[in-house]
């Protein structure tokens, strides 16, 4: 029988614009979980670079490299050295003028086990995603590894339930978040504060809703705007592991860079089902109008 307790090592860093450095300060992070007795290890979202979205700019899809290619060669060798199961965030180069926010995960052999790109992108003042991603194309389908079937989402898709759900209906043990959120500088305290609760409540509801398992693994730091319209984002951190019901079983602080270690019991989100077996009591004949924009 598979073990029930699984190793996770989640890293919150700083980005700067030199992606050697920044792939560098993860394959050491990434040797620190292994040594730690991670069997899956975590990275936020597009990890390789600054959070290039806070302008539109056509240089920035040079950023993008093939998958496979030279960002898939390297994080495979990191996974086969060190044995782990490893989720990252790429920005993808589909074709010319064809690009997704896509997160692959190896298998600790460094095989490419698969892959999931972005399907909810935002277009909000200093995440002009759409200006960069086509949405995805892959569908809402968990990625069998070694350590368990992986319900893997990116970012903005964590306030959407249905995308959490349909991994949970699809057989995910996991639900996993890679993420880049922060603050805008001229935010009140209280608003920041606010914006902060609700990130955390409902990626913990989507953990409780559906007996899942939930990592977070979010950026930290100041990045600034090179357009200088804005002070730039100061990224919130906070990235967290919670059980099925939502229990915080890790959380890390907002302005550090932090590796976290946590043992995660799959065995616990089916016992938690058998108590609150939401899946049973679901009247999925009446849900027909989700398929709709909106109900007029």
């Amino acid at each position: 029988m598979k073990n029930p307790i699984l190793t996770v090592g989640l890293i919150q860093q700083t980005n700067s614009d030199n992606i050697r450095q920044n792939r560098d300060k993860l394959a050491a992070g990434i040797a620190r979980c292994a040594g730690q007795g991670a069997r899956l290890v975590v990275l936020q979202e597009l990890h390789d670079s600054l959070y290039f979205c806070q302008t539109e700019n056509v240089q920035n899809f040079d950023l993008a490299e093939p998958i496979p290619g030279p960002a898939t060669d390297f994080y495979a060798e990191i996974a086969r050295k060190n044995q782990v199961v490893l989720v990252t965030s790429l920005f993808e180069k589909r074709a010319a003028g064809l690009y997704h926010n896509t997160a692959v995960v190896f298998e600790k052999d460094g095989s490419i086990a698969g892959k999931y790109r972005k399907m909810h992108i935002p277009d909000d003042p200093a995440y002009y995603e759409k200006f960069y991603f086509t949405p995805g194309d892959l569908g809402f389908n968990p990625i069998s590894t070694s350590v368990g079937k992986l319900g893997l989402l990116v970012c903005w898709d964590q306030w959407y339930p249905e995308a959490a759900r349909l991994m949970a209906l699809a057989g995910a043990e996991i639900l996993i978040y890679p993420t880049a959120i922060g603050w805008e500088s001229s935010d009140t305290a209280d608003e920041k504060q606010r914006q902060l609760d609700a990130w955390i409540t409902v990626q913990r509801g989507h953990a409780i809703a559906n007996g899942l398992p939930l990592i977070a693994v979010n950026r930290t730091g100041h990045e600034p705007d090179p357009s200088g319209q804005t002070n730039g984002i100061q990224f919130w951190g906070n990235s967290f592991v919670c059980g099925p019901q939502g229990e915080f079983l890790h959380q890390a602080a907002a302005g550090e860079e932090e590796i976290i270690i946590s043992a995660i019991d799959l065995a616990r989100g089916e016992q938690v089902r058998r108590w609150w077996p939401f899946l049973r009591d679901r009247r999925i004949e009446n849900y027909g109008d989700l398929q709709r924009r909106f109900i007029d």
